[in-house]
């Protein structure tokens, strides 16, 4: 009973606050529902980008995969700090300057309308298909597993994830479609405080299971008896083969923290360009610790349970809380867990309302639209997508690899296209409309082919190069197509940036010694685990 009040508390106040912080925001603008009123400060900012990251499908399904390999996982963790170094640097400076909401309206400006319709459609697409349900399902995991909800409603299984998945979504969908990126923003930001103080006691917890109370004895029970688990360097093999760190992987963060909407939107809601980059260098300094949230506990978990070996790894780390977290800590954990869910659910949904609105609906359907009636639709749309996430995510539970990789590979279908148009948007000025959209539709073609056709049907798994790797030859092909194309049909004018305006763009004074600070200690983790 008293993890469900500490539960329904936690849960009520982040509300409660949230709503304190957004009252007066005007959210029938287009600034004031997309982008906060461009009002966000550095905390803000960073509290959000990482619960928005770090929801259950980060959690659980890091946790599980580092359940079976140990720590070369969190390589999708540790590299994160330096593409946040280089979207601090080099993106968010462009962003803000041009004044863009979406990151589509800059590939407008800078190739045509048609080239930004279809990177709206394929962000839309990835949320639909893939993030909102899976976030969807592996917290509706987390939180069956924790509280044992089957039995705690007399269900079956299935039932209990049905009704698991539509209670987050419902909850997470009245933050997202009618609290705006504000009220994301600041429950995102309590949230974050939870969860970095929560997520930090279950290692703590179980390396005093390990070494019977003590916590020294627990991690040196835990480095002897499982050395294997902490090398960094993944064989060929793993799921994260130690050479794709050069390729694909960075690729692949780069993309995530610098261009996808749902987490890029939040430095486009910035106050100034100052407080943009203090947030993200922020969020790059805590997402060096967060290993010790995502990855340790699957091991420690792959020892507490070696009598008893999991059928499902993705069930580690919630199983692992359950047995380790002291009673009275159960239930604030469950609603910080429950925090994170609705994070990344409304980050996306917040984000796929906002393309919709602005680059589909004012764009096709009412060109005259004004943004009472566009910020309607997009909650209209926002709705529509939820519960059809709603519907999906439950079926995920027959999927057969681990969430994580899953999540990162199907995502590859979009990701490295959208980088690269943008990219070479950025670093050219000739380069014309027609070489981005060969570029995409290509890219998407040729690593669906790759993917789901050669790699299973053809060549087969096992003699296949990793899906990383697919990724950073598709792009250098991509990247080369488009400078060919701009070299013998150029456009006519020149590309130039214009400032908008908006917000000051003065860059934060301490800019470069964070960022080269940050780096330096990321590539210092790598050696120690080597």
């Amino acid at each position: 009973m008293i993890q469900l009040l500490s539960f329904f508390f936690f849960t009520f106040l982040v509300a409660f606050i949230a709503y304190l912080a957004t009252r007066k925001t005007k959210e029938n603008t287009s600034d004031g529902y997309f982008l906060g009123g461009r009002s966000l400060t550095g905390v803000v900012i960073a509290g959000s980008l990482l619960l928005t990251n770090l929801s259950t499908e980060q959690i659980v399904g890091l946790n599980g995969a580092a359940y079976k390999e140990g720590i070369l996982v969190m390589a999708w963790e540790t590299l994160a700090a330096i593409a946040i170094v280089i979207t601090a640097f080099v993106l968010l400076p462009r962003y803000l300057k041009s004044g863009i909401t979406t990151v589509p309206q800059f590939l407008e400006s800078r190739y045509d309308k048609t080239t930004k319709t279809i990177t709206s459609i394929l962000f839309l697409s990835g949320y639909m298909i893939v993030l909102l349900p899976i976030v969807l399902y592996s917290g509706a995991l987390a939180i069956n597993t924790m509280f044992d909800v089957p039995a705690l409603l007399g269900v079956s299984d299935v039932t209990a994830l049905w009704i698991s998945v539509w209670t987050i979504g419902i909850v997470g969908s009245i933050y997202a479609v009618f609290g705006g990126l504000k009220a994301v923003a600041v429950s995102d930001t309590i949230n974050a405080i939870g969860l970095l103080t929560g997520g930090l006691l279950v290692p703590y917890f179980g390396l005093l299971a390990i070494g019977d109370g003590n916590l020294s004895d627990g991690w040196s029970n835990l480095i002897i008896t499982n050395p294997e688990k902490f090398n960094a360097i993944g064989d060929s093999n793993a799921s994260v083969p130690f050479a794709t760190i050069f390729t694909g992987m960075m690729l692949v963060q780069l993309f995530y923290w610098g261009t996808n909407q749902a987490i890029i939107q939040r430095g486009l809601g910035a106050k100034n360009l100052k407080e943009g980059q203090k947030g993200l260098l922020l969020a790059a300094f805590i997402k060096i610790l967060v290993p010790f949230i995502v990855v340790l506990p699957g091991i420690i978990a792959f020892q507490l349970f070696k009598d008893q070996p999991l059928t499902n790894p993705d069930q580690a780390y919630p199983f692992l809380v359950s047995k380790v977290l002291p009673v009275s800590l159960l239930g604030f954990f469950a609603a910080v867990l429950f925090g994170a869910v609705l994070s990344s659910f409304n980050s996306a949904l917040n984000s796929s309302s906002t393309l919709f609105g602005l680059d589909i609906y004012k764009a096709y359907i009412n060109k005259n639209a004004n943004e009472q009636q566009t910020v309607k639709m997009s909650k209209l749309f926002g709705i529509l997508l939820a519960v059809f996430s709603m519907l999906i995510a439950p079926f995920i539970a027959y999927a057969n690899n681990g969430l994580f990789g899953y999540l990162q590979e199907v995502n590859g279908c979009y990701s490295i296209p959208i980088l690269t148009i943008i990219l070479v948007g950025y670093t050219t000025k000739y380069v014309p409309a027609i070489a981005a959209k060969i570029a995409i539709i290509s890219g998407v073609v040729l690593y669906s082919i790759s993917q789901f056709i050669l790699k299973p049907f053809v060549f087969g798994s096992e003699n296949y190069p990793h899906y990383l790797h697919i990724m950073a030859i598709l792009f250098v092909i991509n990247i080369m197509v488009m400078l060919i194309i701009g070299y013998f049909k150029p456009r006519k004018d020149a590309y130039n940036l214009k400032y908008s305006h908006d917000v000051d763009i003065t860059p934060w004074k301490y800019l470069y010694l964070m960022g080269i600070s940050i780096v330096i200690i990321v590539i210092g983790i790598y050696f120690y685990f080597s």
